[in-house]
């Protein structure tokens, strides 16, 4: 599996060399050059094109990618106007729009990358490869910790061009959980729950390699780094974004149609069972980090209440340092809808529900007769549910490769009748 042209390449380059970027302190600026950099070499391939250009190797605009475009165009107008309405000036203006650039902006770019003769296949490989390199590296990362190494090695220079924190470009060998005082281990992610994150991302592109044991390398490696992140929402995530990809993939089913309805029968029955059961889940699941758990809960109350209060519509424009409370963490951070709300108001909040929503329905559509829908639409699940325990746009310089078989999803179309032309082409070159 080779790269064929210059956006495999970049992609490529920049997955299998993903722990070289991040020994320099260079995966948080990688993210966001790789985008624009393909977006531009996008629009030289668009103003190429004309009528001579082949089917084949024509790039055409899905729906599903329009739609995130516009969001994201959207949610910097929102970004714009809290600045306005809050009196922040100019500079805070073009500094926040620098940070678009580097943020909500990719949720667009790299769908619209995934326009581009990109195969599936490619992407696959790639993550199997860095993951399963991830599960050999993650071994001294761990002993680091037993043998009482320091916990941080270095801060890169290159902290210097600017970005969220330090954290995005420390050299960490790993952390002590400040509430539950045990190890936890990021690698190549700013904090351990950005790396349960990434897991989940890679491992359902993992899922259609073929190549058997770079597979199952690349899953093992995936498994550990959930395990080694000590994520609730990771550990969760995977099998439940796995069985609800499975179950929408095969709507168009018979037998799947049927089964769903005698789970309704036997769930309309036990109702009250079932409800227990998820109260218990619920309560367990708080438990097993209570003081995060806390935290977050105060962000969000602080988050919705300052939000109706203060900015419904257009929010305040810039995140804002929380209260002791929430041990001075940022207003609307570790959930992306709260976020929303606080910075961008209502019309953030719909900027980034509308392309989710729409994204849901086009790839569950797609995904009944598409392997790379199905890869798309399991992206989009993951997203969902991290949306509820991170701020997206902080992470897309870690997860667009998500983003990228997001937009291949978009384009995608039924693959038996992609193939049936090419096989009868090939049969009559056979027989002459």
């Amino acid at each position: 599996m080779k790269p064929q042209n210059f956006a495999e390449k970049a992609i490529w380059i920049s997955i299998i060399w993903t722990y070289g970027f991040y020994a320099i302190g260079g995966l948080y600026i990688l993210g966001a050059v790789l985008a624009w950099l393909l977006f531009g070499h996008l629009c030289v391939q668009l103003w190429k094109q004309n009528d001579e250009t082949p089917i084949e190797e024509r790039i055409t605009i899905p729906w599903g990618v329009r739609i995130w475009v516009v969001s994201m165009l959207i949610m910097q107008l929102a970004l714009i106007m809290g600045h306005l309405d809050f009196n922040l000036g100019l500079g805070e203006i073009i500094k926040s729009t620098i940070g678009w650039a580097k943020g909500w902006a990719l949720l667009a770019l790299y769908p619209l990358i995934g326009c581009l003769n990109i195969r599936p296949q490619l992407m696959y490989r790639a993550a199997s490869k860095i993951c399963a390199f991830t599960l050999a590296i993650s071994i001294p990362f761990v002993l680091a910790f037993y043998i009482h190494l320091p916990q941080k090695l270095y801060v890169s220079p290159l902290r210097a061009v600017g970005g969220p924190g330090p954290d995005f470009f420390e050299v960490m060998l790993y952390e002590i959980d400040p509430g539950e005082h045990k190890p936890r281990w990021r690698l190549f992610t700013p904090w351990a729950p950005a790396l349960g994150f990434v897991a989940n991302i890679y491992f359902f592109m993992i899922l259609r390699d073929s190549d058997r044991k770079l597979r199952w390398l690349g899953m093992a490696g995936c498994l550990v780094m959930c395990q080694i992140s000590a994520s609730r929402l990771a550990l969760i995530a995977m099998p439940a974004v796995w069985l609800i990809t499975l179950l929408l993939s095969k709507l168009s089913r018979p037998m799947t149609l049927i089964g769903l309805g005698i789970v309704s029968f036997i769930g309309s029955i036990t109702l009250n069972e079932i409800l227990e059961a998820i109260e218990t889940f619920n309560e367990k699941f708080t438990a097993a980090r209570k003081d995060s758990s806390r935290v977050r809960a105060a962000l969000g109350r602080i988050a919705r209440y300052r939000w109706e209060k203060e900015a419904p519509i257009w929010g305040h424009g810039v995140v804002e340092k929380g209260p002791h409370l929430v041990e001075h963490m940022p207003i609307g951070s570790h959930h992306s809808w709260f976020g929303l709300l606080y910075v961008k108001g209502i019309v953030g909040f719909l900027a980034l529900a509308v392309p989710m929503a729409w994204s849901f329905g086009d790839l569950t559509v797609k995904a009944q007769k598409s392997e790379s829908a199905q890869v798309g639409l399991s992206m989009v699940l993951v997203l969902m549910f991290y949306t509820f325990g991170e701020n997206l746009e902080i992470l897309a310089y870690l997860f667009w490769p998500g983003l990228v078989m997001m937009g291949i999803g978009f384009k995608a179309k039924d693959r038996l009748q992609e193939d049936k032309p090419k096989v009868v082409m090939l049969k009559e070159v056979s027989e002459h």
